[in-house]
């Protein structure tokens, strides 16, 4: 049985060697046809760089509102997936999942998520001025792990930017990342 296989991947490397020799032969001799050059693959950055002017931070002071419709647009209250710059400010991202909590003219103002438990590091993350709560696993994650909210670093995102709704969160949780954001930022 052993030999079996070892006989079989003998032929088909026999064959590729094969084939690729009278392609080599046909394109030296001017026969082959030349396949159209596919566009170069973008960076791994450039694909989750959103073409607009992606998302940033929001230092003023926003309005919190739980307004979800299943209208296919993002709204406050609804979980959704969007480039999110990471806080060394050096261009570089991630594409993420981001609470909607309200909107500041046609841009939306969000709170980021993560699947990183911090309630182990809360006292190193709040002597760093990061701040989470906890809001159990939804739709949002295919996975089903439990997320997290910061809700100290409010994020200001072109709708435009928004890829796909992950999904609305049930407003007794929304309340409670609305009030702890509030004691947070002082709103």
């Amino acid at each position: 049985m052993a030999t079996g296989w070892k006989s079989v991947l003998s032929r088909v490397v026999q064959t590729v060697v094969r084939e690729g020799g009278r392609e080599l032969r046909r394109r030296s001799a001017g026969t082959a046809t030349t396949p159209a050059r596919l566009p170069d693959r973008p960076s791994h950055d450039e694909l989750a760089r959103p073409q607009s002017r992606g998302a940033g931070e929001f230092s003023g002071r926003g309005e919190i509102s739980y307004t979800p419709r299943e209208d296919g647009r993002p709204d406050p209250g609804e979980i959704v997936w969007a480039w999110v710059p990471f806080e060394e400010g050096d261009g570089r991202g991630k594409d993420r999942p981001v609470l909607v909590v309200g909107r500041t003219g046609q841009d939306l103002l969000g709170f980021m998520l993560t699947s990183k438990d911090h309630d182990r590091d809360a006292a190193d993350e709040a002597r760093h001025g990061r701040h989470w709560v906890d809001i159990g696993s939804g739709d949002w994650d295919r996975q089903g792990r439990p997320s997290e909210v910061r809700v100290d670093r409010v994020l200001r995102i072109d709708a435009a930017d928004v890829r796909r709704e992950g999904a609305i969160l049930d407003r007794r949780r929304f309340d409670a990342v609305a009030t702890e954001a509030r004691r947070v930022l002082g709103w």
